[in-house]
């Protein structure tokens, strides 16, 4: 019998385990699936995500499991987007849809590729941007459990975020509506590069400004401090959220845009970048400002 190569190996071990139904977690409390959510994207079963060696593939499969057990809908033609780069490889967005009263629509997007194994060695992503899938997750069932909202909110894991955003510019060419809003979670998990260190508990809305008072209201009773530049630097707030990251099709196509952040740390794109290095009882937090302020949000 011919050797399976190592990604076959850990893709049919990998949808033995998805297909047999077993539960993706145990646990309830928020902050505990936060963690576990992290620890799978992080896995070695799932080899640092990365886009161009197809490691996309599982990780994708549990995101779709998982906007399917907190009841949002598929798209018309299924639950994966998928697409092609220029050179050829094939990626896939995956899209959770939570249907509003009307057909007004607010994106929450968080791109789960990763750089994969490089020279032999791990990249585990966590915080960039495990840690933004997770929030995105937990938002989609928080706001799924409640009433009906009256905007549609349309959740999309991107694929292909280090090919150059190919999967949220995919993603956006596909829409025959324009949405009122998109908002990125991308690396949100960490508390190492405080923007003051006498305020350790704090996220970042890049783009958020136009906002500042309804999100001030949202972060305020989590004791949260929202900062709507990074770190004093203009040059570097529009490096960030201008010329980089999924939301940057969407400013350029005039949609608003707001970017959640805890910032770049000493960590980021590293081997080093590990489950531990997060802060679940803060990111937990934080998930709770951002699904307080979508839901009244949504009430505009």
């Amino acid at each position: 019998m011919p050797k399976l190569q190592p990604l076959v190996k850990i893709l049919v071990a990998g949808l033995l385990f998805f297909a047999a139904g077993q539960p993706l977690s145990a646990r309830s409390d928020a902050e505990g699936q936060l963690r576990e959510d992290v620890e799978m994207l992080c896995s070695e079963s799932f080899a640092g995500r990365s886009f161009h060696s197809g490691g996309t593939v599982l990780p994708s499969i549990m995101i779709a499991r998982r906007f399917a057990e907190a009841g949002l809908a598929p798209l018309p033609a299924g639950r994966y987007q998928c697409f092609r780069d220029e050179r050829g490889d094939c990626g896939r967005n995956v899209v959770g849809v939570l249907k509003g009263r009307s057909r007004e629509m607010i994106v929450i997007g968080a791109y789960y590729d990763g750089l994969g194994r490089l020279e032999g060695r791990l990249y585990p992503g966590a915080d960039a941007n495990a840690s933004g899938v997770a929030m995105m997750l937990q938002l989609a069932e928080r706001l799924a459990a409640g009433p009906t909202l009256p905007k549609t909110l349309v959740f999309v894991a991107f694929d292909a975020h280090h090919a150059g955003c190919k999967g949220a510019s995919a993603f956006l060419a596909s829409l025959q509506q324009k949405p009122l809003l998109m908002l990125s979670l991308d690396t949100v998990g960490s508390s190492l590069a405080p923007v003051k260190r006498t305020v350790p508990d704090y996220l970042i809305a890049l783009g958020g400004d136009r906002w500042k008072s309804s999100l001030d209201a949202a972060a305020a009773p989590l004791g949260i401090t929202m900062y709507y530049d990074y770190y004093g630097s203009r040059t570097f707030t529009d490096m960030f959220y201008r010329n980089s990251g999924d939301q940057k099709p969407f400013l350029d196509a005039g949609i608003p845009s707001v970017m959640f952040t805890s910032g770049i740390t000493f960590h980021t794109n590293r081997t080093a970048d590990t489950p531990a290095t997060l802060n679940y009882p803060l990111l937990r937090r934080r998930t709770q400002v951002v699904a307080a302020w979508l839901r009244k949000l949504s009430w505009k």
